[in-house]
């Protein structure tokens, strides 16, 4: 089933030029419905007022961490099976494997690339 570049996307991260550089990056693979929350609690708010496509997450942020994000969304049945990315400067394993058992779809470690981003999105939502 080809991916439906029209879907609303949320993205989140305390870092303002990082929620620039992931905009523009989606809109260079033609993903132009994007929203933007700036910590978790906006997130949640607005997974839980509209229903999106992906998540892209950062995973340093305050006060709410994009795992513990993550696990409200796992844990609430309207927002459950949101696929979610994690972005995170530390490719540290035990990250990686808690955010796996938590339930994260895919991992894209900083600096990346349109390229990259792609691939993963791919693997989580399919071809485009």
């Amino acid at each position: 089933m080809a991916v439906d570049k029209g879907m609303p996307i949320l993205i989140v991260d305390d870092y303002k030029t990082m929620l620039r550089i992931v905009r523009n990056l989606l809109k260079q693979l033609g993903f132009n419905n994007v929203d933007e929350a700036t910590d978790g609690a906006m997130a949640l708010e607005k997974l839980r007022a509209k229903k999106y496509g992906l998540i892209i997450s950062d995973w340093n942020m305050e006060p709410m961490t994009g795992y513990e994000l993550l696990k409200e969304v796992r844990a609430d049945e309207q927002i459950k099976d949101t696929p979610f990315i994690m972005v995170t400067a530390e490719s540290k394993t035990d990250n990686v494997i808690a955010a796996k058992k938590a339930g994260v779809n895919n991992y894209i470690v900083k600096p990346f690339n349109a390229a990259t981003l792609k691939q993963k999105i791919v693997k989580v939502l399919g071809e485009f």
